[in-house]
């Protein structure tokens, strides 16, 4: 007789392919160096560390360009938040 193993899957979206540094960098046309600076700087979108490797989400870098696209007095501010600056 045979028994069922009963397993729990959840509809989760599958996993969207992670960029690389460079992959990230081609995409936005910068230096890779640029990605690592902005890491160091806590700005830029943000990265998953696989291990000893950093990579992107799409999804991530998606949102983080939506932000990016605002005004420029937008974008002051949100750097003066960052750095803990009084608007």
């Amino acid at each position: 007789m045979r028994r069922e193993v009963k397993t729990s899957h959840t509809a989760q979206a599958p996993l969207s392919r992670l960029m690389t540094v460079q992959e990230l960098a081609d995409l936005l046309q910068i230096p890779a160096k640029t990605i690592y600076a902005w890491r160091y700087k806590g700005e830029g979108p943000p990265g998953v560390s696989v291990g000893r490797h950093l990579r992107f989400r799409a999804e991530d870098v998606a949102v983080w360009l939506d932000t990016q696209v605002g005004s420029p007095s937008a974008r002051l501010r949100t750097r003066q938040r960052r750095r803990g600056g009084v608007e």
